[in-house]
């Protein structure tokens, strides 16, 4: 009679005890011992045994959770990039680089086969690029590659002569050896890019060479700014640099400034700062002219 009404408490403790297990609430180790105290045939001192519980992630006859190998630390890899970080560096090149013409349609399905990434990574992704200004959305067309406006790539040319020529004035009062090595360093790269023709290349270390040179200026809240406009900026940059004859051109311009910052000279760092940019706003508004002309 003990017996009996014994087993009638303990099955509903088991059941309870299992279905805990099953939801991966309770480890499977401690599931065995305390549904082995209900039925009075095991205890903490037996060894585990393959079971018929089931958790997520172990099946029948693994290792229990506690008994893999412990975690050597938890810290997360900050150069990994997620699908999406590498979706929006892909798309974004694309447009920068001139594979998608300015007024093309972006149809979502399209680029989730052409991208080999789910519709919602393009949807943020998209969402993303409309606020650097590479996308717009059309009524009745939907995303669309932005068109490249003169009033508008006039007032960014402005904005860069005003916060590069203060940070390279800024930067050459500033000056250090080490900070000079490290921008001809970074020099040497866009060089050797243009000579090889990559002009991926020549776009990134670039962008390199401005935010060592921001940042040897201590112009931090400056380089922010110019980082928002960084994406329409090398869409510029791209046009530019494309020119025949624009390589020889944009490193005796970009040599002129450097060698005013490593004599310190801010006044003449400035002026060779607005030059560069000055120049590169023309080149920049005549390619625009030709292309709409072509159209």
């Amino acid at each position: 009679m003990r017996r009996r009404l014994r087993a009638r408490v303990a099955r509903p403790a088991q059941r309870a005890v299992r279905a805990r297990a099953r939801r991966g609430v309770m480890s499977e180790p401690a599931a065995v011992r305390i549904a082995g105290r209900h039925h009075g045939k095991m205890d903490d001192n037996m060894a585990f045994q393959p079971t018929r519980f089931r958790l997520c992630g172990v099946r029948q006859g693994l290792r229990p959770f506690s008994l893999l190998p412990p975690m050597s630390d938890l810290r997360i890899d900050r150069n990994a990039k997620t699908l999406r970080e590498l979706t929006l560096d892909k798309l974004r090149g694309a447009i920068v680089q001139g594979y998608f013409r300015p007024g093309a349609r972006l149809v979502e399905r399209t680029l989730c086969d052409e991208l080999g990434v789910s519709r919602t990574v393009v949807r943020e992704v998209l969402r993303h690029l409309e606020t650097e200004g590479l996308v717009e959305i059309v009524a009745r067309q939907g995303p669309i590659v932005a068109r490249l406006d003169p009033e508008q790539v006039g007032e960014i040319y402005e904005l860069r002569g005003l916060l590069e020529a203060n940070a390279a004035r800024a930067c050459a009062e500033q000056s250090t050896p080490e900070l000079v090595q490290q921008l001809r360093g970074i020099r040497k790269h866009i060089e050797d890019a243009f000579v090889q023709q990559d002009l991926p290349r020549v776009l990134e270390f670039t962008e390199r060479f401005y935010d060592a040179m921001f940042e040897g200026a201590q112009k931090h809240v400056s380089l922010t700014v110019v980082k928002t406009l960084n994406a329409r900026i090398n869409r510029l940059r791209a046009l530019t640099i494309a020119t025949p004859g624009r390589g020889d051109e944009s490193n005796r311009e970009m040599n002129t400034l450097l060698d005013a910052i490593e004599r310190r000279d801010g006044e003449k760092a400035s002026a060779a700062s607005f030059a560069h940019i000055r120049r590169t706003a023309e080149l920049a508004l005549k390619v625009l002219a030709e292309q709409e002309g072509v159209e």
